[in-house]
């Protein structure tokens, strides 16, 4: 699995469908096909970034994050 932000390989499992990537320091939520990017801010709270990586087009399709962990 790649992050979909900085391509980057170091990918944590935080959660049985959360990733945390170590490169560029954002959370990811796999379900299924569909995956959701998230800041995680200051506080702790997570910040959306679906839009900047989506678009309009709220889903994709991401095959290499069913990779096994």
């Amino acid at each position: 699995m790649k992050c979909p932000n900085c391509n980057s390989k170091d990918i944590g499992k935080i959660g049985s469908h959360q990733f945390y990537c170590w490169g560029c320091y954002i959370e990811l939520q796999v379900n299924g096909d569909k995956m959701s990017v998230y800041q995680v801010e200051e506080d702790g709270t997570l910040s959306s970034l679906d839009d900047l990586f989506f678009g309009e087009e709220y889903t994709q399709e991401f095959p290499q994050a069913q990779a096994s962990s």
